[in-house]
């Protein structure tokens, strides 16, 4: 898997799902660390889990309402639980995302 993480985090578990993150297991949330090719479309969905999440390298272009946003490293996002969106990497990106439980 891509992306420039510390050998201490790529020693953590992989995730299992839609795209490459290696996951830190937290009772109530989960913590990914993310890598996305560039190219990379997430079409929309929807999350039962509260997600903030902060770019490390590159940039997400996300979809929230039909609003588009860029957010380039340094910036967090946030999209809340059942909210529909879509996610575009025009870039080479990295990104942590904290996916917390709304009902812990």
């Amino acid at each position: 898997m891509a992306g420039k993480y510390p050998k201490r985090i790529k020693e953590l578990a992989l995730y299992d799902g839609r795209f490459d993150a290696y996951e830190l297991k937290a009772e109530g949330s989960k913590v990914l660390f993310a890598s996305y090719p560039a190219g990379t479309s997430i079409p929309a969905h929807i999350h039962e889990t509260d997600n903030y999440g902060v770019i490390t390298r590159g940039e997400l272009v996300l979809t929230v309402d039909k609003k588009v946003t860029k957010y380039a490293v340094g910036e967090w996002y946030h999209v809340p639980a059942g909210q529909a969106h879509a996610a575009f990497f025009e870039q080479e990106t990295d990104e942590i995302e904290f996916w917390f439980d709304p009902s812990a």
